[in-house]
């Protein structure tokens, strides 16, 4: 394992992951960060192609990610995890569409979307509560609200709200 900090407009990133794949990516005070001593080894060298495309997602000029990734958990987490992949960027998903697609209850979703190691790469902050309210993120209800504002098309490109 080997892990670097990178630096966003939320903070300062963690990528932590292996020569094969980025297996989490933390803000500061993350809900579930794992202990900072399993992270492995600084490498401020590591994850390039993950480090260059956080960088243009931030600037506006990347709406996918294409790093590989390995999510560990529970089966029925990573199942949730790939319902949020699927979320497109810009778009929302709540908790109870990710329960139906799964077969879970909402809250039992929200715990696993809670457990995402991936923020931003595996899009969470795309989950929403019910009628679209801002509900629980591991990064912060500020950091969520940025990153949805983010993704957000300019009005110029949203035409008529009414």
């Amino acid at each position: 394992m080997k892990h670097l900090e990178v630096d966003s407009p939320l903070g300062p990133l963690t990528l932590v992951g292996t020569d094969d794949a980025v297996t989490g990516l933390y803000f500061p005070n993350h809900w579930t960060r794992p202990d900072r001593t399993t992270f492995g080894e600084r490498d401020d060298t590591a994850f390039p192609a993950a480090v260059r495309q956080l960088k243009e997602y931030f600037a506006g000029q990347r709406t996918t990610f294409d790093v590989p990734t390995q999510a560990e958990g529970p089966a029925t987490d990573r199942a949730v995890w790939a319902e949020i992949a699927k979320i497109p960027y810009g778009a929302t998903a709540t908790y109870g569409d990710l329960a139906q697609a799964v077969g879970g209850l909402p809250h039992e979703v929200g715990a696993a979307v809670g457990r995402n190691p991936l923020s931003i790469l595996v899009a969470c902050h795309r989950v929403v509560g019910k009628n679209g309210k801002l509900t629980g993120y591991a990064g912060g209800l500020k950091r969520k609200e940025f990153l949805l504002e983010l993704e957000r098309p300019p009005a110029s490109e949203r035409g008529q709200l009414w």
